[in-house]
């Protein structure tokens, strides 16, 4: 049940908020550094959130890392916390209640919207979630400010969840939308390469709507996981034995769709040979503008081989991701493997770019999200 409040900012609740917070700003490529930033100011139809966790994504580490965005910004998009200020205006949300954030939401009602394609809105594409600087996500400061047009983004976090689980709703979503653009049937084989953070998400959700995944990963760290996540069958994509294994699965028909989780022009040309005819290649990992690669197009047209892209989160699937990860029927937090304090942002930004064989899911968290960690079992490493 939501509640409802008229409030005026100045009768907020007693909730002590400092003028000025810290942040981890970019000043250029690579480069990260903590300073201090005033706390966002809110208008009458947006709230204020201070931020307990936030995730590092690909996303984010690709515009740190090549200068994508003009500097300076504040980055951070996977973001959990507490609402502790509200515009007079804001109704449904109450002080104090914990949320999951979305920093993109569609308008609904354009051309692109009323065909599902939500990431090509262009109100889809403004980021209403903002630290400071020109609206960037902001999940790497204390404090953000949520446009009124993000409001029907925000994703209420029970009592007996946490706020690791709230950054995690976002990529989660992500993996979602781009299952259901495929046309799968319970019992279809479906290969996913790459095993990072994304690759087992898609292992097992997958999993969960009883597909079976030939799950592939060079390191056997992330292959052992995979199994553990429900890959019906885990391989090393250099061993040169997948296309035996994939025929004999198969019965020589060849899997019925591919999901490429990892942004390598190789994995998607041994796809185009793996799927059967007719089948599906879905691009998630390859986001970088300007990269090219030969293909033979003849498979795409004579074969009838689907090659199709999914990028982003899709708003319509809210309730469902939050079901999923609220019920731990996909339990996140076995993914989550190191958590940084705020201050060593640039550090979890290189693990997440670099990881080691052990190293899956990065979050930056902060005193919030750490008071709920210290009573989990399954606490993440702190770093």
């Amino acid at each position: 049940m939501r509640f409802v409040y008229m409030e005026s900012i100045e009768r907020d609740m007693a909730i002590k908020i400092p003028k000025v917070m810290r942040a981890v700003v970019y000043r250029g490529i690579n480069h990260l550094q903590v300073e201090q930033v005033p706390v966002p100011r809110i208008t009458r139809s947006e709230v204020l959130v201070k931020v307990a966790a936030c995730g590092v994504c690909p996303t984010d580490i690709k515009k740190i890392q090549y200068g994508i965005l003009e500097a300076p910004r504040i980055f951070g998009h996977e973001t959990a916390g507490t609402i502790v200020k509200m515009g007079a205006g804001v109704t449904g949300w109450r002080l104090g209640q914990r949320v999951g954030l979305h920093h993109h939401i569609p308008c609904l009602k354009c051309h692109a919207c009323v065909r599902r394609a939500f990431a090509q809105c262009s109100l889809y594409k403004k980021t209403g979630i903002s630290a400071g600087f020109k609206p960037s996500g902001g999940g790497y400061a204390e404090y953000v400010r949520v446009s009124a047009f993000c409001l029907p983004g925000l994703v209420p976090i029970p009592k007996a969840s946490t706020f690791l689980e709230g950054a995690m709703l976002e990529p989660v979503n992500t993996v979602l939308k781009a299952i259901k653009l495929l046309t799968l049937l319970p019992g279809d084989h479906v290969l996913v390469a790459g095993q990072g953070p994304i690759g087992l998400l898609f292992t097992k959700l997958l999993q969960l709507h009883q597909i079976r995944v030939l799950a592939t990963d060079p390191l056997e760290e992330r292959r052992k996981i995979a199994k553990q996540f429900g890959a019906l069958s885990v391989h090393d994509p250099l061993s040169g034995s997948l296309p035996e294994v994939i025929h004999r699965m198969t019965r020589g028909r060849g899997v019925d769709a591919a999901i490429i989780a990892v942004p390598s022009d190789e994995a998607v040309h041994q796809a185009q040979q793996w799927v059967r005819g007719g089948g599906q290649i879905c691009l998630f990992a390859h986001t970088r503008a300007g990269t090219t690669t030969p293909l033979d197009l003849s498979i795409t047209c004579v074969q009838e081989k689907q090659l199709i892209g999914s990028y982003s989160s899709d708003f319509t699937l809210q309730k469902e991701v939050a079901q999923w990860v609220f019920s731990r029927a996909l339990d996140v937090r076995k993914l989550i493997t190191h958590r940084f304090p705020l201050e060593k942002t640039s550090e979890a930004v290189q693990l997440a770019a670099c990881p080691s064989p052990s190293a899956l899911k990065v979050l930056v968290t902060q005193a919030d999200a750490e008071a709920e960690i210290n009573q989990d079992p399954l606490k993440p490493t702190r770093c």
